[in-house]
């Protein structure tokens, strides 16, 4: 009776050990590595993590899984040395782990931690499977992430509440956006562009999302769910019979309609997109409601009455359900929240580093006053389009979340720190800098914080590497407060071809902030100590990413040499100029060629291995080339002003789209002088050429990336 009694005993520890999802994350970081640690869980009213020693174990203790998952993570990166990141996810961990010598621990009265942007998910998460998707749910875990918007698969839940309102498939595949665009279809820019859907990709979505939040579930990260926001078809009023309102167009796009809180089938409506939604996915605390996102015309409309009617017909489904709102531009229109309850709305201040709206005077989207009653949220937006590039504003991501925390009024409603990118798996030294913020009590300077961070990123102390991230940290990294820019310094190779070409992307904004020199020695640096680091996964993706960025550099100073050639009408310059300005790209090809993180191979063989058949493969191929080229059709592309606006500098398409462009402009330069007359050129006919190819382009890594780095950094500088 005793063995038996014992036998069930050491049964459920077993289960209790494996039920915690931090094991399995171990387990999936370094197999083995869970009985290297001592889980505990422990009740607190306060958020909090805590590292301490049991003979040779490490002991991570955190009030819920999260937290557990977030002293993990500290304790990876300030003792072992392991900076687990996008760019790899498992790590060989010691035999036997360096030990906390004295207990440490870390707590925040922030109770959010927010993650993702609509645009996120078409950027860079919409070819991903569950394997890719596991990683970064982990991911989200280490960081501290307990708030994520979750928007997969809703493409099913707007299927089926429009078949139950009697459209035809083929009319809802009108209204529903192909995968390479969903998030502008759900922040109300667009409709049907992309598509049509086959009826596998709904298949295939929805059942991505059930794994998606039953896993962030498991881990205590509550899923930010897609909530009604008064859209419809642009064509309900025909249709059903609705009385709408037509928010206009955005980027020559036609917006759909905003269904008017007064019509007597608004709460019918937002109803049954509920009950489809929670059969589908369950119900969630936290639901993103964007309505007129972007420019979208509230002309006509009630927005007292729509607002209140949005939250009514939420907290039907939810009554104790919380509204998630970006502010961006004007978004959320003071009169739509102005009389809804404190505590029923949480607010992301969507651009907090550049562009904050919470209060800051300095800001020139600043709102007197702030969210009011409202609660709120400081977030990093960073990246636009997905765009690849370093890039960063430390001093100003960090004084302006301790600004914002000892603000008498807008510190009153901060209740946490958030992720709100465009785009992700870039500058990894941002990211860890943000979700580092709530849980260090006293402010702190960026040369302080990086000191740590190199050792965690490379798991070394190298004179060399502190002096390269010096620099770009002082330099690239540390774009002043005032300059507004979206996003990162945009290379010149991806800018559709000028003579005075500067930006890439038409709302870019940039100015110059930094000294380029800076860049160079820094990849001088890297370049330096690469035989010493070699085989290093984050050395080696940094020591790609800052060259890339050195070459980029370069280019910008060789295209202004072949400008000045051709106005000088030097023939000879001219050629040598444009000959090594492309080479230049062809070596940024290659070098890139070196990490399956920087080759278009990645991305369109994701989308490829999303269909199941040829066609659908040929559709997810060309909404991905679409979407890093032209971005929409000719009007929306040069009108709308979107092509190039998700460009990136990766392999492949530097070779065989950029040098084109480039190569095409300068046949045309060299005919002028030569006294011809030629053709103007049509870009965007030589650009959706290539949106309409299906070429192999691999994922694999090629060549030795240290070998490379030098050969091309002794041949360029």
């Amino acid at each position: 009776m005793k063995k038996l009694r014992l036998l069930f005993v050491l049964l459920w520890m077993t289960s209790n050990l494996f039920s915690s999802p931090v094991t399995g994350l171990l387990e999936r970081i370094d197999k083995g590595a869970s009985s290297k640690f001592i889980i505990e869980r422990q009740k607190s009213e306060t958020d909090f993590f805590e590292l301490d020693q049991k003979g040779d174990k490490v002991i991570i203790r955190g009030n819920d899984y999260v937290n557990i998952a977030t002293g993990l993570n500290w304790y990876l990166k300030y003792y072992a040395g392991i900076h687990l990141s996008w760019n790899g996810m498992t790590a060989k961990l010691p035999a036997v782990l360096p030990p906390v010598t004295k207990k440490e621990r870390h707590e925040t009265d922030l109770p959010y931690r927010y993650d993702l942007n609509y645009c996120t998910f078409s950027y860079s998460m919409t070819f991903w499977d569950w394997e890719r998707w596991e990683k970064e749910i982990d991911w989200m875990a280490l960081h501290g992430i307990n708030l994520s918007l979750a928007l997969t698969g809703t493409e099913s839940v707007w299927r089926n509440v429009l078949l139950k309102l009697g459209y035809t498939k083929d009319e809802i595949n009108e209204f529903v956006a192909g995968p390479g665009f969903t998030a502008w279809w759900l922040m109300n820019n667009l409709e049907g562009w992309g598509g049509p859907n086959p009826e596998s990709w709904y298949t295939r979505q929805e059942k991505l999302q059930k794994k998606i939040v039953k896993r962030m579930r498991e881990y205590g990260i509550e899923p930010v769910l897609p909530g009604y926001c008064g859209m419809v078809p642009h064509n309900a009023k025909e249709k059903l019979g609705l009385n709408v309102a037509d928010p206009g167009f955005w980027c020559s796009y036609h917006r759909p309609a905003f269904l008017q809180p007064e019509d007597e089938r608004f709460e019918e409506i937002s109803a049954l997109y509920y009950r489809e939604l929670t059969k589908l996915y369950g119900k969630t605390g936290f639901y993103a409601i964007d309505p007129f996102h972007e420019g979208g015309s509230t002309q006509g409309v009630n927005l007292d009455a729509a607002g209140k009617a949005i939250m009514k017909a939420m907290k039907k489904t939810n009554p104790d359900a919380v509204w998630v709102a970006q502010a961006w531009q004007d978004n959320p229109r003071t009169p739509m929240i102005e009389h809804l309850e404190a505590g029923d709305l949480l607010v992301l201040d969507l651009h907090s580093e550049c562009r904050p709206q919470w209060g800051d005077p300095a800001s020139e989207w600043c709102r007197k006053g702030g969210y009011g009653q409202h609660e709120w949220v400081y977030c990093m937006l960073l990246n636009f389009g997905g765009n690849i590039g370093l890039h960063g504003k430390m001093d100003a991501l960090i004084d302006g979340f301790y600004d914002a925390k000892a603000d008498v009024h807008a510190g009153r409603t901060l209740r946490g720190v958030g992720m709100t990118p465009e785009g992700i798996e870039n500058n990894p030294v941002m990211y860890e800098l943000v979700m580092e913020l709530p849980w260090r009590e006293h402010r702190f300077t960026r040369d302080e914080w990086l000191k740590g961070y190199v050792y965690a990123r490379y798991g070394v102390e190298d004179e060399a590497l502190q002096q390269a991230w010096d620099l770009l940290g002082n330099g690239i990294y540390n774009s002043p407060k005032e300059k507004i820019q979206q996003g990162t310094h945009e290379s010149v190779f991806c800018a559709r071809p000028g003579l005075d070409v500067y930006q890439v992307s038409s709302w870019s904004e940039m100015k110059e902030y930094y000294n380029p020199q800076d860049v160079i020695e820094a990849a001088r640096l890297m370049v330096s100590v690469a035989d010493k680091y070699q085989g290093n996964n984050n050395f080696e993706f940094d020591l790609v990413d800052v060259l890339r960025q050195a070459l980029a550099e370069k280019g910008r100073l060789m295209q202004k040499v072949v400008t000045a050639a051709f106005r000088a009408g030097d023939k000879q310059v001219f050629e040598l100029a444009s000959q090594h300005f492309l080479h230049l790209i062809l070596l940024q090809d290659q070098l890139l060629g070196t990490r399956k993180e920087f080759k278009v191979g990645t991305w369109i063989e994701a989308a490829r291995s999303a269909g199941q058949t040829q066609e659908e493969k040929a559709l997810y191929e060309w909404n991905a080339r679409v979407q890093i080229t032209t971005w929409g059709n000719r009007v929306a592309a040069d009108q709308g002003g979107l092509r190039d606006y998700a460009h990136k500098e990766w392999n492949g398409i530097l070779k065989d789209f950029y040098f084109m462009r480039w190569k095409a402009y300068f046949d045309y330069l060299a005919c002028v002088l030569d006294g011809k007359q030629p053709e103007e050129l049509d870009f965007y006919t030589l650009e959706e050429a290539w949106t309409k190819e299906t070429g192999f382009y691999s994922s694999i890594p090629e060549g030795n990336t240290v070998v490379v780095a030098k050969n091309i950094f002794e041949e360029v500088f």
